[in-house]
């Protein structure tokens, strides 16, 4: 099998009532393990199962093969886009580009909430470097900025499986929850770097 599900960097109980150990075992557990089983089982036996994962979403044509390659990209990234404790500010170099970019870490957060509320059905709310500048962007369904030669600094995944069990259908309490408790600003800024 050359695609695994990697483990969580935390604890699924680490997040208290913000997230919880439920959620993890349905969206980690069970969502994203089916993403990379039907990945592997698209790709058994050809070509594409020699690709890095990376390479597999810039080259797939759409459908099921980049579905699944790209759900288990966008999910083994967001598992590193939280932390116990996440969802403070910024800081450093990251936090100055933000100021160059935004304006303000307020605007940051209002822009990257709005795609997150109005991306109508499933997908993600990103950050991202575009040409050494920020931007927010969201995409739908499986789709990542990768496709558009941008560098993903930090996103919130907006499926339903997300935030279900703990937020029922109020999404804009989960995208605030995970602006105030959970974005882990660290590995953004490593991303930023990059």
């Amino acid at each position: 099998m050359p695609y695994t599900l990697p483990a969580l960097p935390y604890e699924p109980t680490a997040f208290g009532k913000v997230v919880s150990a439920e959620t993890f075992e349905y969206h980690h557990g069970k969502h994203h393990k089916t993403y990379v089983d039907t990945l592997n089982k698209l790709v058994e036996g050809k070509p594409e199962a020699t690709k890095t994962l990376d390479e597999l979403v810039v080259t797939a044509p759409e459908g099921p093969l980049f579905n699944n390659a790209a759900q288990h990209w966008n999910h083994s990234f967001f598992w590193k886009c939280i932390k116990p404790g996440g969802g403070l500010e910024p800081t450093g170099e990251l936090m100055d580009a933000v100021k160059r970019d935004f304006g303000s870490f307020d605007e940051l957060k209002k822009q990257f909430t709005d795609a997150a509320l109005t991306q109508f059905g499933s997908g993600w709310a990103w950050i991202v470097k575009d040409g050494g500048k920020l931007k927010v962007v969201k995409t739908s369904n499986a789709d990542l900025p990768l496709k558009r030669r941008q560098t993903p600094i930090l996103t919130v995944d907006v499926w339903e499986h997300a935030y279900y069990i703990d937020y029922r259908n109020a999404r804009a309490k989960w995208v605030e929850a995970f602006l105030n408790n959970l974005a882990n600003w660290d590995f953004a800024a490593a991303n930023f770097k990059k």
